[in-house]
Parts: C-alpha cells; structure tokens; sequence
C-alpha cells in the first residue's frame, strides 16, 4: 500500500529521534560529572543566599542601618554640645542619629561625638521642633542626663566607636567581652549600664550549656542534614540582680542569630549567647550585643561543663549541674576591633 504524500518518512523520523535523545543524554552526563567533580558546586546557591544575608546581617547588627539607628522617647541627654540643635536641624531621629554616627567613622580612637538629643514631638517642642543636638559625653557608661524640665519631648541616643562599648562577663573560666549595641537596642543597653553600676550581680548566672554537637561546625554553619537540636548551641543564664527591680525590656531589633550573638529570651533577664549561626530561628530574638570572637573559646567550654536532662515547655535541654555565675565588669577603652564571624555571619 502507497503511502500518503503527507506521511512523514519513518527514517528520517527515526533519525531525528535519536538526534533529540543524544543530546539529552549529553546534557545529563555533563551536569552528572559537574556536580561529582565540583562537590561545591550542588552547594553554591545556598552559599550564595547565606553570605548575602551575612553582609546584611553584619552592617544592621553593628548600626549600618536596618533599623539600627534608635534612641529612647522622654529621655534628654546632656553633655558638650559638639553641634548646635538650633542650628541644625532634622525630619526625624534618625536623621540626627545618622549624623552623629558620620561623626564617628574613625578606624581608631574615640567618637567626635557620642551622644545625640532630638526634638521630635511637634506639640511640645514647638519652634524647637526638629533641633538635633550632637554631643560628647565625659563616660558614654554613664550618661549626663536631664533629670527635670521637660524630657517627654526629646528622643536621646548613644553611640560605642569601635573598641568602646565593651563589657565583661566574668566567670571562673574567663572573661566574655561582648560589645554592646545601643544603637540597635537602646533600651536593653540601658538595663546593662544599670547593671554596671552595682558593686555586684547577685543571682546573675549561666544555668544553661548544650555544646554545637555535631549539628555546626566550627566556624558556627549548620551542617548539611544535621538536626537543629537538641542540643542548640547555646549558653543561657539571668542578667537578673537581686535587689533591682525588674522591667520588661521591649522588643528592639532583631536580627539573625550568628555566632557569639548575645540575645534576651523575651523580654529578659533570661539571656543567651549563640554558639551557632540559627537562621533557622528567623528574626525573634533582641540582639544587644556580640561577643568578641576570641573569647567564643570560654563559651564553648562551658558549653562542656557536665550537665542533665530537662524538659522546658516539651523541648529537651540541657542545664548545668553547678551554676556558674557572673559578675559584669566594665572594661577599660580598648581599640579591639570586634570582627563579626564572618564564614563566606
């Protein structure tokens, strides 16, 4: 039987087919041997999100900007004026926040200024509406501040240059420094300031210590199909003194948690500092300061200390059979250079 004039050749259809089949079959081996020769390379996009969201994760965290420019509402600061609120003037606080930090970019030493005061209620600050005053404290730890007049209509901020703004954490294994962020949470850095100024830190403990496990390594990453815990990474304990009265600190910025981050659990006292980097957690915590990278070593051998078994609110953890307390000491100047933990933090 003839065939149609329409009808494709079968050779040339099989021809074809193989031809189409052929170069699917390439393009599978070549990417089959890409992966197995380049083992980093099954891994490249996720690397690529996570140092992204490092850079941005270190320039909030350290004041860069993402909200990490705050100050406190009915608080006015005084100190040497090193510019003029009637002469200089803003929209916001952010604003004169922003200006007092342009002041404050040197690579060592302390900060032209320190200290910003803003009149930011149009109501009450009337004709002195907008006024951004920039100033230099005589102790950044300890604040000249405007006991009366009429503070409600100021908004008052400090800013740690580099190498200032570090605090201790003393323990029978070490000192943790940890750099305070009051830029990024104002009221929390507050509540240390208050701590520092007591002769002690009684009840100020760590009470809680799970090690990384073999869920991170070193360096803080979580590795490829590990569990997220338990155990968590981290090293938990108070910031509450017997003998101070106790106020909830409001959520201020938060940030993912790295490495050496130094967190509330709510509102606070409870407090903890990261051992790991948890993206996992997502941005629920206050972050109000880091440890210094060369102190994670102290961290993490308490993290060893022997520990047993609970359960909080259905999770398993791990707390300290022996409490180790901490005294909070406020550390001399020094121009360290606070490195976040950086992995491609």
């Amino acid at each position: 039987m003839g065939r149609r004039q329409n009808d494709p050749d079968p050779s040339r259809f099989a021809y074809l087919t193989l031809l189409v089949l052929g170069a699917i079959s390439c393009a599978l081996v070549y990417a089959f041997l890409s992966v197995l020769l380049n083992p980093n390379a099954a891994r490249s996009g996720f690397e690529t999100e996570t140092s992204v969201a490092v850079r941005e994760e270190k320039s909030e965290i350290e004041g860069g900007g993402g909200g990490c420019c705050r100050g406190i509402e009915g608080l006015e600061l005084w100190g040497a004026a090193v510019k003029w609120g009637s002469e200089f003037k803003f929209n916001s606080s952010v604003e004169c926040c922003q200006a007092c930090k342009a002041m404050c970019t040197g690579n060592d030493g302390p900060c032209l200024c320190d200290s910003w005061v803003f009149c930011g209620n149009r109501e009450a600050c009337g004709s002195k509406f907008g006024e951004c005053w920039l100033k230099k404290q005589k102790d950044t730890f300890v604040p000249d501040r405007q006991e009366g007049g009429s503070p409600a209509m100021w908004t008052s901020g400090i800013i740690f240059g580099k190498g200032q703004g570090i605090i201790g954490l003393e323990t029978e294994y070490g000192t943790l420094h940890i750099k305070l962020f009051p830029d990024c949470a104002p009221h929390s850095v507050a509540y240390i300031l208050e701590l520092l100024t007591l002769r002690h830190c009684a009840g100020c403990q760590f009470y809680r210590a799970e090690g990384r496990d073999q869920s991170w390594d070193s360096e803080g990453n979580h590795i490829r199909n590990a569990p997220f815990g338990p155990p968590f990474a981290v090293i938990q304990g108070t910031l509450e003194a017997q003998g101070v009265a106790l106020r909830d600190i409001p959520t201020e910025v938060c940030p993912t948690i790295r490495r050496g981050s130094v967190a509330w659990v709510g509102s606070g006292p409870e407090f903890f500092i990261s051992l790991a980097n948890h993206q996992e957690w997502k941005k629920t915590y206050t972050v109000f300061g880091s440890a210094l990278p060369e102190d994670m070593g102290i961290a993490e051998r308490i993290a060893q200390l022997p520990t047993k078994p609970d359960v909080w609110n259905n999770i398993n953890v791990s707390v300290l059979e022996k409490p180790v307390p901490l005294v909070l000491r406020r550390m001399k100047s020094s121009h360290v250079e606070l490195n976040a933990h950086v992995t491609s933090n």
